[in-house]
């Protein structure tokens, strides 16, 4: 398949960028600056687009078959998630599939009613509390999505860098805990939970989550 990444300098997308070229797809990486071209592998499609900029945005996803969002807003610019989303899902060509790397904001904590990640209080720690908010409404705005086929991809409570096992389990709208209660993933395996929905699509126009 042809596949675009957006956002594919960061910690997620670089990871998405080695498991969609290590499964043979042909992939394009698209950055913000060109300073960030050098962080990408040689062998994939590199270009720097402005996401917000419709004419940028339409000349990249021309011709591709699925496009990812793995972008992040710097610190303080959180709401630029929301504008960035909205601009993505509405450039949308017909036939193209939307997979966005979204928040845990929403995911219900298991053993509590009602309870989300965003909504208890001192669960998340207040240097993540700005981004939790601008997932939260970058889901919100997924939902009042009908026309695209989005499909919005929460990680477990802790998202970080480490070994790929290949191995996860999904859930959908609750925190996926182990045995010892913690929520976790790496990114590698992230990507490779990604990457099979993107080849085996279940979850059009819905959300899911994954952890060990």
């Amino acid at each position: 398949m042809k596949i675009a990444i957006f956002g594919a300098a960061g910690d997620v997308g670089t990871r998405m960028m080695s498991e969609a070229l290590a499964r043979g797809h042909q992939v394009t990486g698209v950055v913000r600056t060109d300073n960030q071209l050098n962080k990408l592998p040689t062998e994939a499609n590199r270009c720097v687009a402005d996401i917000t900029e419709s004419e940028q945005l339409a000349h990249v996803i021309q011709e591709q078959d699925v496009l990812i969002s793995a972008v992040r807003p710097p610190d303080g610019k959180e709401d630029l998630l929301i504008a960035l989303t909205r601009s993505l899902l509405e450039s949308t060509l017909p036939g193209q599939r939307v997979l966005l790397v979204g928040g845990a904001a929403r995911l219900l904590i298991p053993g509590r009613t009602g309870d989300t990640v965003l909504s208890v209080p001192n669960f998340l720690p207040a240097a993540a509390l700005e981004i939790a908010k601008a997932c939260q409404a970058q889901y919100e705005l997924c939902l009042a999505e009908t026309r695209t086929a989005w499909t919005y991809f929460s990680p477990a409570a802790m998202l970080v860098p480490g070994e790929r096992t290949g191995c996860y389990r999904l859930g959908t709208d609750t925190l996926v805990v182990d045995n010892n209660g913690e929520s976790r993933i790496s990114m590698e395996d992230f990507a490779v939970a990604m990457l099979d929905e993107v080849e085996t699509p279940q979850h059009i126009q819905k959300a899911f989550t994954v952890g060990y």
